[in-house]
């Protein structure tokens, strides 16, 4: 008897989210552990939980030296294909957000048997990621216009709560004078012997 296929999409359970991301990250670090004492590769694992958390395989001492591998055969990559980044770069430079997703979105559901190329997917990606980042920042700040704008309106709130308890004083004070002064005049009599 087999195990049912699952369906993958996103956990909507908060805890069992957690109990499925803690199970599947030590099943990938042991596939990775595996993977690396099999075929006697270099194996770097890096994890970013939704909390923030970092989790980290090496097959070697140094996550850091894979890393820089890494970095190294990416710029190499780079600088054997300067003219094909300056056409993209154009090809796709102009287009909005939404154009960029359009565009992504077709070219990833073409049928044709090549597909689309790596680095128009790549050059799709990071300008995916400047749009993004260009729209968090500029979320950020209205947000923090309008929080400025909420303690703005706080402190004149609270400028005039004070000014209607000094009024509100001053106005007790003249009734209290006012209920003096409306008193009658009271008659003394001065008896002299």
């Amino acid at each position: 008897m087999g195990r049912k296929k699952l369906e993958i999409k996103r956990i909507e359970s908060k805890s069992c989210r957690q109990v499925a991301f803690c199970k599947r990250r030590k099943g990938l670090i042991k596939k990775a552990k595996d993977l690396s004492t099999l075929c006697d590769v270099d194996v770097a694992v890096v994890i970013i939980s939704n909390r923030g958390t970092l989790h980290e395989f090496s097959s070697t001492n140094s996550l850091t030296g894979i890393l820089q591998r890494y970095e190294t055969h990416v710029e190499a990559e780079k600088e054997n294909s300067p003219e094909i980044q300056v056409t993209e770069h154009t090809k796709y430079s102009s287009m909005t957000t939404g154009e960029l997703l359009q565009e992504t979105e077709r070219q990833l559901e073409e049928t044709n048997t090549d597909g689309p190329a790596v680095t128009d997917l790549v050059h799709l990606e990071n300008e995916l990621q400047t749009a993004l980042m260009q729209i968090r920042f500029r979320k950020t700040q209205l947000m923090l216009e309008y929080v400025k704008n909420l303690h703005d309106k706080e402190k004149l709130l609270r400028e005039e709560k004070k000014q209607m308890e000094k009024n509100r004083a001053r106005m007790k004070k003249n009734r209290k004078m006012n209920e003096i002064s409306d008193l009658p005049p009271q008659r003394v009599t001065l008896n002299f012997l």
